[in-house]
């Protein structure tokens, strides 16, 4: 299954010790760069929070956010004096180096009471890691509904590289031939300049011969059979890992077809190289310009 790494998932718990409230956030990056915000009373779910998180993301940069409220007259309680002004200095030095650092929300903020007791592990761990289940459960849909956008985007894209290949394999013959009724002029043509009685100086054999000779040479020099070849398997390939039927399909796709991306270019370079005719010329122009999109909408895929 193709995965975007753009996505949101939310989810809020309701249970007996209090309320709980997740919220994932994502953007594309080539590494996983997973940012917590967790208050400090369920700090103790940090690791378990990070871990699952972690199973479920290879690829991104990951913002999830906790936030709770405690059942009955803890969620009332005033805020902890002490400890606020505390958590503004180490915020006012920590954004002397790091500017943009949010600042926590209310919820977030340590209240009498709960800032120096603390909250029961033993109650909230297990709603953490329900609450943060759903809420990956949610997040998880989203990129995989956005990865299969992007997967139906590229396959179309894909189709049009079929078909540019298919043409340009269908004028080779036409371009040889043109070529072959192009040497036979010039021939005639030298021929005629150097003598009016030049045909009689060369025989009829020796002229189809030189003929059939500069056509295969000019044959050989546009033969892109290898590359088109190449770009065939490669487009296979690229049909296999968006269908969800290459190893790769399920974890680390990306970078995958990253890598397929870059050799189907270096074949479309090439076969632009080879280049004999203005609409071989546009056909690697064409192909390049659709490799170059779709390596663009595969920068979203984890």
């Amino acid at each position: 299954m193709i995965r975007s790494m753009t996505a949101y998932g939310a989810s809020r718990l309701e249970a007996e010790p209090g309320a709980l409230a997740v919220e994932i956030r994502s953007v594309n990056n080539r590494f996983l760069d997973l940012n917590l915000r967790i208050p400090e009373d369920l700090r103790f779910a940090e690791g378990l929070v990070r871990e699952m998180t972690g199973r479920h993301v290879l690829r991104g940069k990951v913002e999830l956010k906790l936030s709770y409220s405690a059942a009955g007259q803890d969620a009332l309680r005033p805020f902890d004096e002490q400890a606020v002004r505390a958590l503004a200095d180490q915020l006012a030095w920590a954004r002397r180096h790091i500017p943009d650092i949010p600042a926590p929300t209310l919820g977030e903020l340590p209240r009498e009471g709960l800032a120096r007791e603390g909250l029961d592990a033993e109650l909230w761990q297990p709603l953490c890691e329900q609450a943060c289940a759903q809420a990956l459960q949610e997040f998880q849909a989203a990129r995989e509904r956005e990865g299969a956008r992007l997967a139906q985007a590229m396959l179309a894209m894909a189709d049009e590289i079929a078909v540019i290949v298919e043409r340009v394999q269908e004028s080779l013959p036409e371009l040889v031939h043109q070529h072959q009724d192009r040497v036979a002029q010039r021939l005639r043509e030298a021929l005629l300049a150097a003598s009016p009685e030049g045909f009689s100086a060369i025989s009829g054999a020796e002229l189809t011969a030189r003929i059939a000779q500069e056509a295969s040479l000019f044959g050989l020099r546009v033969d892109v059979a290898e590359e088109l070849t190449r770009l065939r398997s490669h487009l296979a390939e690229l049909r296999d890992i968006l269908g969800g039927r290459h190893p790769s399909a399920t974890r680390g796709s990306g970078k995958r077809l990253d890598f397929l991306f870059q050799e189907m270019n270096r074949e479309a370079n090439t076969l632009g190289s080879k280049a004999a005719a203005l609409a071989v010329t546009q056909a690697a122009i064409d192909l390049k310009l659709l490799i170059e999109q779709m390596r663009e909408q595969a920068q979203n895929i984890e």
